[in-house]
């Protein structure tokens, strides 16, 4: 049984991410199954962010069809990722993927690390989508921060001139005896 709304999905991102997956693990993937199919027990991804950071993942759950230990791998790798520097906002859910709910958040999910990736120092493989923005910081002189007080903005009450007078919507109403 699945439960993901197909609207949601894109073919595209998620060749992308395939594409990504086997140039960092320099092997192919089997494309004749559904992408979902692929990382559902989450062995690829394990051994996904083993690759990226070698040590991520300490124990990978392969030859086994026990609904826990299989569901303990997509774990390992969402702690994996977090602990690669990827927001938490940007990780899915366990049964996520695991009884295949949403497999569009798991897509941004690898792209979130794939975008990780690039910010990182010690890694210098593929990449997956743009590149994570850097704060921009800016510092004002003092005298550029006080020019800034003699501006009298339109939330101060002037609106030059105008006003309501004349203005009437709908029909009018009509006080009859």
């Amino acid at each position: 049984r699945q439960f993901q709304r197909r609207e949601k999905r894109n073919p595209a991102q998620e060749s992308q991410v395939l594409d990504w997956i086997e140039a960092v693990l320099k092997q192919p993937l089997d494309r004749t199954k559904p992408y979902e199919d692929l990382l559902w027990d989450g062995i690829l991804l394990c051994k996904l962010m083993n690759t990226i950071r070698p040590g991520s993942v300490k124990r990978i759950h392969e030859n086994t069809k026990m609904p826990f230990k299989l569901m303990e791998n997509i774990d390992s790798f969402l702690k994996g990722m977090t602990a690669f520097g990827v927001p938490s906002s940007d990780l899915f859910q366990t049964i996520d993927l695991f009884e295949k709910k949403d497999i569009c958040q798991v897509t941004q999910s690898l792209f979130a690390l794939g975008r990780t990736c690039q910010v990182q120092p010690d890694y210098s493989g593929p990449i997956l989508g743009p590149k994570l923005s850097e704060e921009n910081r800016r510092t004002f002189t003092e005298e550029q921060l006080n020019a800034n007080k003699t501006v009298i903005g339109l939330q101060a009450g002037y609106n030059k001139g105008a006003s309501q007078a004349g203005m009437n919507f709908g029909k009018t109403r009509k006080i009859l005896d």
